[in-house]
């Protein structure tokens, strides 16, 4: 019967953090996660995250572990993606349309809705600073939506963002045009690109 010693080797795995679904996913019993709690061996964050007490708190991993339907957006993204050297200061991040966001306002998050269309779009996986991984938008769905009147992104950051994707081996120019007419930001888009291609 999978146990303790199974965390474990999960907290390796996952550079010392842990939650109870990946617990539950490996048929592991919650009571164990609670008695290496109890002991000292791990620390509880948040609700269903735990960490070994050497390791730093990965805040991105953590809040998306307890906001499953939240994708990391705009200036959050483009922080993941390298498109931006300015950590920030909230986190952003995306939600359906239906979804309540009084939760993750409580958390200092910066929440939007979208409806289903816009909302699924563009979703990768791409690794934290402390090498966790959890879920964003493209950086194409990336660089359309700080495009977008309601989401007042400053200038500078939207300019800089377009000269590092422009400069990168692996952009999808193909994709960054249909989320742009999607969007409906294609003139925006054509505007930075003329000038930076």
């Amino acid at each position: 019967m999978p146990g303790s010693y199974d965390i474990l080797k999960i907290l390796k795995k996952n550079n010392g953090m842990i939650t109870t679904n990946m617990v539950s996913e490996a048929g592991i019993s919650r009571g164990n996660l609670k008695h290496l709690a109890d002991t000292g061996v791990l620390e509880k964050v948040s609700r269903g995250v735990y960490v070994l007490p050497s390791t730093f708190n990965d805040e991105l991993f953590e809040l998306q572990s307890r906001y499953k339907k939240g994708i990391y957006s705009l200036g959050t993204a483009l922080y993941l993606h390298g498109l931006t050297d300015r950590t920030p200061l909230q986190y952003e991040m995306t939600f359906p349309a239906t979804y309540n966001l009084s939760s993750p306002k409580q958390e200092n998050i910066r929440c939007s809705n979208t409806k289903d269309s816009f909302y699924r779009i563009g979703i990768v996986e791409v690794s934290t600073p402390y090498d966790h991984y959890v879920k964003c938008y493209d950086a194409e769905k990336t660089l359309c939506d700080i495009l977008r009147p309601h989401n007042a992104i400053d200038i500078e950051i939207i300019t800089e963002a377009f000269k590092q994707y422009v400069m990168r081996e692996n952009k999808n120019l193909y994709n960054l045009s249909i989320y742009a007419d999607l969007l409906h930001v294609e003139a925006k888009v054509q505007a930075y690109l003329e000038v930076l291609l």
